[in-house]
């Protein structure tokens, strides 16, 4: 709500002119009345801020819950850690028969790549999410 509001205004005019035309004796029936309009659009302004205040704590709620917390990721990274290893000794006899410790080279930085890229999906990206750069944007 504005301090200069026009529909206050205008308000507070006919009320004012109200009480040019009535007299003095209407005066406490209609400061009450301008009162309590002014009164019903501080409680919409209010209610409007409210909303908005929850829907954003929401937003943040949902924000929050979508990112694993390290201690609930835990289990899916040591699984997967474990699960590549085991592989990894196939495929690094693979690699050594068919091009000796090149081969091998190569296959260990392919498992590490596919590891670390595993370890940090929930630090620096998030299927689904993408950065906002202002608050303004849908």
């Amino acid at each position: 709500m504005d301090a200069r509001d026009p529909e206050l205004k205008k308000e507070l005019n006919a009320t004012l002119q109200a009480r040019h035309e009535l007299g003095a004796e209407y005066e406490p029936a209609l400061v009450e009345s301008f009162l309590e309009k002014v009164e019903q659009r501080l409680d919409g302004v209010v209610d409007r801020r409210v909303r908005r205040e929850l829907a954003e704590r929401q937003m943040a709620a949902a924000r929050d819950a979508r990112t694993p917390s390290p201690v609930e990721g835990f289990g899916e990274r040591f699984g997967f850690g474990v699960v590549s290893l085991i592989l990894a000794i196939p495929l690094s006899a693979i690699a050594v028969v068919n091009a000796d410790f090149k081969g091998l080279v190569v296959c260990w930085l392919g498992i590490f790549g596919v590891n670390a890229v595993h370890a940090s999906r929930g630090r620096f990206w998030t299927p689904g999410k993408r950065r906002r750069s202002s608050d303004w944007e849908d």
